[in-house]
């Protein structure tokens, strides 16, 4: 299982060119969460000291606005979520809710500076991927404000979340 494990996350972004050896490590030391259909993996405002790489199942990120929750987008196994917590320690800026039941494994900022500490290089390249899905994310959300400014027919037609 570990070793299919590693595949799979080898293939997702956030991991892209990380090692095996490294990743098995920092698996080993990470928590596994499994949630029901239903049940929030955070909350918007909530502390944030981590982040979350679904291994299955499909999300909702959903925003508050006058009391109403919104659709931000949805996301399916091999995505992660949560990631600015391990940047900026901010709270949560959206709400991630199971639209089925889902696994993932949850990457703390204390297990991502134990990587700092022992696997600099490695470390680096994380940062770096992760750096990477944000500015793309940030790029489909300029896109979808743009169409939205200028009128066009589908402002989520640009939605490459």
């Amino acid at each position: 299982m570990q070793a299919s494990r590693i595949a799979a996350l080898q293939g997702m972004p956030i991991f892209g060119g990380i090692r095996a050896d490294v990743l098995a490590a920092f698996v080993e030391a990470a928590a596994t969460v499994a949630l029901a259909q239903g049940e929030f993996f955070f909350r918007e405002g909530d502390k944030a000291e981590s982040m979350f790489v679904l291994e299955s199942g499909e999300v909702a990120i959903l925003k508050q606005w006058a009391g109403e929750p919104h659709l931000l987008g949805q996301l399916g196994a091999g995505d992660c979520f949560g990631e600015m917590a391990l940047l900026d320690l901010f709270p949560r800026s959206a709400s991630v809710l199971a639209l089925v039941p889902c696994t993932a494994i949850e990457l703390s900022t204390a297990r991502l500076y134990k990587l700092y500490e022992t696997h600099l290089e490695q470390f680096a390249l994380i940062q770096m991927n992760i750096a990477r899905e944000l500015s793309r994310r940030l790029r489909a959300a300029d896109e979808r404000l743009f169409r939205t400014q200028i009128g066009a027919d589908d402002p989520k037609a640009a939605w490459a979340y």
